[in-house]
């Protein structure tokens, strides 16, 4: 299986404001809590390996029921080391992939392949309107440095909650209520926006409304037609 496991069925670029957010829908959004991996940066795994392993062996590396790939990643974002991950990987799947999982994580810094286009002025014109901009990802503590030293974005965020740091880890409701307290801000002027289906439906028991990111002039277009006043995508 490729991919994060347990991932449901949701629509991209469309606000979700289920179960606890359903009463904070249509409320004015004056906060939004950015994920980073493929929201405000991009993260591709397999950019680190294609100098050093075949593209079938990326792909089964990257199959979470091969190798546990993603599995391991969970483990590291809920603050496990990095040590500690490859060694859990070797014990349970075996010494090829958790070679290979050292390697990727020696390597790290290739899978940051850029920053998602829009998004940095996105985030600049919410500031501009008085929109408060906050980080909430799930990223392993040995690794998220590294990020931070080469992307401005991350910085530019009013504060950031960063799973490996607090034990705590997406889709679990306890790192929303985390992130909220830290920020200072309520649920119900707050908007989430992530590349995974399973953390929007994390952020909706929070009490958080959501957005399934796919594409950052959709996201734009979205915030406007909920009242935020950033400048407007030109159609001619």
């Amino acid at each position: 299986m490729k991919g994060w496991p347990g991932e449901p069925q949701m629509e991209y670029d469309v606000l979700m404001a289920d179960g606890n957010a359903a009463a904070n829908a249509g409320r004015q959004i004056t906060d939004v809590i950015f994920d980073f991996g493929n929201v405000l940066i991009y993260w591709d795994p397999a950019a680190v390996m294609t100098t050093r392993y075949s593209d079938g062996l990326v792909e089964q590396f990257l199959d979470n029921d091969v190798s546990g790939f993603y599995d391991i990643n969970n483990e590291l974002d809920a603050g496990m080391s990095n040590d500690d991950g490859v060694a859990l990987m070797r014990e349970r799947h075996g010494d090829q992939w958790a070679d290979m999982m050292r390697y990727y994580l020696d390597n790290f810094v290739d899978s940051l392949t850029g920053v998602v286009p829009g998004a940095r002025v996105l985030i600049n014109d919410l500031k501009a309107a008085g929109v408060h901009v906050w980080g909430l990802s799930n990223w392993q503590k040995d690794s998220f440095p590294i990020a931070l030293d080469n992307f401005d974005i991350l910085r530019s965020l009013e504060d950031r909650v960063v799973s490996g740091y607090v034990g705590l880890r997406k889709p679990h409701r306890d790192i929303y209520d985390y992130a909220l307290k830290q920020f200072g801000i309520d649920a119900s002027g707050a908007l989430f926006v992530d590349d995974k289906a399973m953390n929007i439906v994390g952020a909706n028991e929070a009490g958080i409304r959501g957005v399934r990111f796919k594409d950052a002039r959709a996201l734009r277009t979205l915030l406007i037609d909920a009242g935020v006043a950033i400048p407007a995508v030109h159609e001619k």
